[in-house]
């Protein structure tokens, strides 16, 4: 094989299987345990996280070194365009220094704020691996890793730089949908399923307006829905007007995903309780620096494929959750060797009955 061709190989495998660029904030990030057909597969958060106002601003506290200031502002602006499209939302740049701002963005690198004593907060890892992450309404941040070669334009990788240049863009757009309150979607098509840098999905899907028309609701397109409505075409042109005038025939929505409810745990595993906002560590398998085992997590049979900063930590060996209402239920960790799994250990996670106020 050609060396360079091996080399482009070795460098998309590292990228594809990082923990990864999209980093933030779904539940879109565990895969279906059934072979469901399904048309809707974007996640909000299930906390119901959002913004509570619609006029958002931002302000970028730190640039990358790879990008001039300019074309930094030009990127993100164009991200939030795509989102503000399709929502009632508006964002607006703060470039004042001291000024407040909902959403702070800044590019860092491997220890930045406070991730080194915050066990729910994953550090960078350096050139590749993961690009950026961001964290839910209202903390309102997202970091991009200043190792990486961002640049305005579409990724590519630089036979004369030997790096991956980075489309701030399409990952500023991802990011931007997890500071919204979205989380990973299901579909490959949707600009927030977790390979959507790796693919290059650089626009918003149906299945992303869907998610943020379920946050934020949805957007008339034409002027003249009320006469429209008024003559009856709600019920006798129902996909016209779903298209055009979805608030006003309130249309925008798409079914909910039913509740799921955490799974009864495995008679051999025991149920732990634990108090509402304690941090729970597990760890799988022995460590064996020489061969060391590949691990996969699975809550309640569901694949957790990445972290979701704030929430769950996921790093080789251990997982690291925060008690609360969606994070209850059984943690399982397998061991693979030779695609094989050797050996499998679970956990039962309940929440701790909260004592009765005085008041």
């Amino acid at each position: 094989m050609d060396l360079q061709l091996l080399l482009l190989l070795m460098m998309m495998m590292k990228r594809s299987g990082a923990a990864v660029r999209p980093q933030t904030s779904g539940s879109g990030r565990e895969t279906f345990a059934h072979g469901g057909i399904r048309n809707k597969r974007y996640a909000i958060n299930p906390l119901g996280h959002k913004w509570t106002h619609h006029n958002i601003t931002y302000r970028i506290t730190k640039f990358p070194n790879t990008l001039n200031v300019e074309d930094t502002r030009k990127a993100i602006s164009i991200a939030f365009t795509k989102w503000s499209d399709v929502s009632p939302l508006t964002f607006t740049e703060v470039t004042e220094v001291n000024a407040t701002a909902d959403i702070t963005i800044g590019f860092y690198t491997f220890n930045h704020t406070d991730c080194w004593w915050s066990p729910l907060h994953p550090c960078f890892d350096g050139l590749n691996g993961e690009l950026a992450h961001a964290f839910l309404p209202p903390r309102g941040e997202i970091h991009f890793d200043n190792h990486e070669f961002w640049i305005l334009g579409k990724s590519r990788f630089s036979w004369k730089q030997g790096v991956w240049l980075n489309d701030l863009v399409q990952v500023a757009a991802h990011e931007i949908g997890h500071a919204l309150g979205l989380w990973h979607s299901r579909d490959p098509q949707a600009l927030m399923h977790p390979n959507a840098t790796y693919t290059g999905q650089r626009n918003i899907a149906q299945d992303d307006v869907w998610g943020i028309q379920r946050l934020y609701g949805c957007l008339d397109k034409k002027r003249v829905c009320d006469p429209w409505a008024r003559l009856g075409f709600c019920e006798r042109r129902k996909t016209f007007m779903k298209k055009n005038c979805p608030q006003r025939c309130d249309l925008c929505y798409e079914p909910m995903d039913p509740v799921a409810t955490p799974t009864p745990p495995p008679a051999n595993v025991k149920i732990k309780m634990v108090p509402r906002g304690k941090v729970v560590g597990f760890r799988c398998g022995t460590k064996n620096p020489r061969s060391p085992p590949k691990v996969s997590w699975y809550k309640d049979g569901e694949q957790i494929l990445t972290s979701i900063p704030g929430y769950i930590v996921m790093k080789d060996r251990d997982l690291r959750i925060v008690a609360n209402e969606f994070n209850e239920g059984v943690y399982t960790c397998r061991i693979h060797r030779r695609g094989d799994i050797v050996s499998a250990n679970s956990w039962a996670i309940r929440l701790k009955p909260e004592p009765p106020s005085n008041s």
